[in-house]
């Protein structure tokens, strides 16, 4: 079984506990866009900084889901046993966001001098298949 594990605040961790938050998002950036997504280029799968140039493999260029069986969501203090559950993924899509004119909107981070496109991860939540809260 393949598990994403993410930090989760109580609140948002007793939502998904109760059933009432069915979904998770994740905000997509550079730096932690290998550990969400993929890029398909003629059917090959790629990491961001391995994207071959288009003169090596043209072609048109797809972001794709990691595709993920479970999510391990913790909470507490980062230290010692935390809290966790571990629940099913029943689905994960990429969600792009447009500007007026239905092109991707492009953000520019200053502390790294990158631009990249405004992204997404949405997860469909299913049960809970394992739990620890002491």
């Amino acid at each position: 079984m393949k598990i994403l594990t993410l930090n989760l605040k109580r609140q948002y961790f007793d939502e998904i506990l109760a059933g009432t938050k069915t979904h998770e998002y994740r905000d997509l950036f550079p730096e932690n866009n290998d550990r969400f997504i993929r890029y398909r280029i003629n059917g090959k799968e790629y990491k961001l900084n391995e994207i071959p140039s288009e003169e090596d493999e043209p072609g048109e260029i797809t972001p794709v889901p990691i595709k993920y069986d479970a999510i391990k969501f913790l909470t507490g203090a980062y230290k010692g046993t935390r809290p966790y559950m571990i629940v099913e993924v029943l689905d994960a899509k990429i969600n792009i966001p447009k500007d007026d004119d239905g092109n991707p909107i492009i953000v520019f981070d200053e502390s790294t001098n990158t631009e990249f496109i405004m992204a997404q991860m949405d997860y469909t939540l299913g049960k809970v298949i394992e739990k620890f809260d002491r």
